[in-house]
């Protein structure tokens, strides 16, 4: 039963994933933990006091999807928290469509790099497309109400959401979000399924990247909501750890021998679609270079 869910949950992303108008519908990733399946996807944390929300979509109109979707699923919970994975649009760029009571969170490391580069990154992806600029179009930038160092602990009644920063992975301040007593983690660009990592400009490094992964394990995650591919299991943190390490070491091993950067990208590719062929997709020319860069 549990396979068969997760096959349904996975044909479920495929078709939601390009999608970047959220819709109503709803999967149960754990007891108090649902989501919408979508681009990204949006964890909703229900406890019998408060809620929780975990990204907004892109723009103020999937942000209001969000808020409608988790005060159906409590209706009776008048406190609604919001709190993002980091400061890309698609992720944090819906904030403004949410309720004006919605207690806004996020770490500070990822609050200073919104206020860096939150607005260029709007205009940047409001200029992808048509439908980009149009869900865009009312967007602005909140500013959070609470920010946090390492650690925020939000007790939603017979649940508690702890809102985490281990340091710089796909960004600087990528958020994490783990539940218990679910033991479910969402876990934004940090743990995917299956999905080539990449770092963001000046994110983290791949050493760092792994060293986050390192303090997630120490989690010991039942489930994992990733934002962009299927849920899965806590396995996903060791294979996620276990690519990169293996990426990193090939790299390092062809940087040493005097193999170029862009080299190396094609050559790994190659090489990595045949070792990990269950994986859509395998362009590491990024990473790679990220890994030259260390």
């Amino acid at each position: 039963m549990r396979m068969l869910l997760l096959g349904l949950v996975a044909a479920a992303v495929v078709s939601a994933q390009t999608q970047p108008v959220l819709g109503e519908n709803t999967v149960k990733v754990s007891e108090h933990v649902w989501a919408i399946m979508g681009w990204p996807n949006i964890g909703i944390i229900v406890g019998n006091r408060a809620t929780l929300i975990v990204d907004t979509g892109l723009g103020p109109r999937n942000g209001a999807t969000a808020a409608r979707v988790a005060t159906k699923l409590a209706p009776g919970n008048r406190k609604l928290f919001l709190t993002t994975t980091h400061f890309h649009p698609e992720h944090a760029g819906g904030a403004s469509g949410f309720p004006e009571g919605a207690i806004l969170i996020r770490d500070a490391v990822q609050q200073q790099e919104m206020e860096a580069h939150g607005k260029e990154m709007m205009e940047l992806f409001a200029g992808r497309s048509a439908q980009f600029k149009e869900l865009l179009a009312n967007a602005t930038l909140r500013v959070p109400d609470i920010t946090f160092d390492t650690e925020v602990r939000l007790e939603l009644g017979g649940v508690t959401a702890r809102l985490l920063w281990f340091g710089g992975a796909h960004t600087k301040g990528d958020e994490l979000t783990f539940v218990e007593p679910d033991r479910t983690l969402v876990s934004g660009d940090v743990v995917q399924n299956k999905i080539v990592p990449g770092i963001y400009r000046e994110g983290g490094t791949p050493a760092s990247w792994l060293a986050v992964l390192d303090k997630v394990a120490a989690l010991n995650a039942l489930h994992v909501l990733p934002d962009h591919s299927a849920p899965g299991d806590g396995a996903m943190v060791a294979r996620e750890k276990a690519f990169i390490t293996d990426l990193r070491n090939r790299a390092l091993a062809l940087k040493k021998a005097g193999v170029t950067a862009d080299d190396a990208g094609k050559r790994l590719e190659t090489e990595f679609q045949a070792k990990y062929p269950a994986w859509p997709s395998m362009h590491v020319a990024g990473f790679v270079r990220s890994i030259y860069a260390e």
